[in-house]
């Protein structure tokens, strides 16, 4: 599987490059959802095909019956250490998420936050669950307005410096805050956000009712992707498939917490299946291949519940989208 190197820029102390597969493996589902053993040959086969990158997170999936939020984590921890792969497969997790109490409804009030204190014993926590000497991309999974970013990136720099974390990432992050983060971290000489992860798929969302600061998703937008080509830095699209919406029939594209069921989304559909039957692909290889063909450096974030859907995923690898397609693709 082709690699995509995550070069820092600028580069502070202590900082490498990270090199990462074209396909992230989710595995948000890992332990509640998914069972361990299929998850077991979910990975198996993941690293088999070159994968490299995990995604998970401290909350992984509390909302799931019997999910503690911790559940992903500790999955992952026990196959890096039965398969030997610690160390070799990388992980990426996130901190911010989670609840800041947990007999409330979750909402966007309801958040651990990103203040220097959580952000450093949560890395330990997570650390401990995945049974690694360092986590290697570690998210701020959603914006915490109430803390001061100074604080936040202050924080997430000393785990790079003690060697806690190796490269720092920001997921759900408006384009504004994203770089103004970096623009501290830059200003400090410390390690700033590489990547950025934001819901994105081939169809475009509706305008959000939902005020940013509350919304438990935020969707990549054009100036985001025109901010991270500019500046070198990594897109990480979660829910690149939308639940099945371009493949089944009986799937509809999904209303919340990005409302994509629209009769633009309709249009697009229609279109990427015929693309795909003019390839012999299925149209979510060929949204994949859309994605991966950006001239941003985009990484789909797939979530499978099986060996199946994981083969089907990597076909997408296989897709070379030549210029008049990708035109057709992008003006439909």
């Amino acid at each position: 599987m082709r690699k995509h190197v995550m070069t820092p820029s600028p580069r502070a102390d202590g900082e490498a490059d990270l090199e990462v597969s074209r396909l992230c493996l989710g595995t948000m589902d890992f332990g509640t959802k998914t069972g361990r053993d299929e998850a077991f040959r979910i990975l198996d086969r993941y690293a088999e095909a070159g994968g490299n990158l995990l995604d998970s997170a401290n909350c992984y999936a509390f909302w799931a019956e019997g999910g503690t939020g911790t559940d992903s984590e500790r999955l992952i921890g026990e196959w890096l250490a039965d398969r030997g792969m610690a160390g070799r497969m990388q992980v990426a997790t996130k901190v911010g998420a989670d609840r800041a109490r947990p007999e409330e409804p979750y909402s966007g009030r309801n958040r651990e936050g990103l203040a220097a204190e959580r952000v450093r014993e949560q890395a330990e926590q997570s650390r401990d669950r995945l049974g690694v000497e360092s986590i290697d991309l570690y998210y701020t999974h959603v914006d915490d307005r109430s803390t001061d970013q100074a604080e936040t990136v202050e924080a997430l720099g000393s785990l790079v410096a003690d060697g806690t974390v190796k490269a720092l990432a920001a997921s759900n992050h408006t384009t504004w805050r994203f770089h103004r983060a970096r623009a501290i971290a830059a200003e400090r000489n410390l390690p700033a956000y590489r990547a950025i992860q934001l819901r994105y798929t081939y169809m475009y969302p509706r305008p959000s009712t939902v005020p940013v600061p509350e919304a438990i998703q935020l969707p990549a937008t054009d100036e985001l992707l025109d901010y991270a080509e500019s500046e070198n830095v990594a897109v990480f699209a979660y829910s690149p498939l939308s639940g099945g919406a371009f493949d089944r029939e009986d799937r509809r594209p999904p209303p919340e917490p990005v409302d994509y069921d629209h009769p633009g989304s309709e249009a697009r559909i229609a279109f990427v299946r015929k693309v795909a039957a003019e390839l012999g692909a299925t149209p979510g290889q060929v949204v994949l291949a859309w994605l991966m063909a950006h001239r941003a450096a985009v990484v789909p974030v797939i979530g499978v519940s099986s060996v199946a859907q994981l083969e089907l995923a990597l076909g997408a690898l296989e897709i070379e989208l030549d210029a008049e397609t990708l035109a057709r693709l992008n003006a439909a």
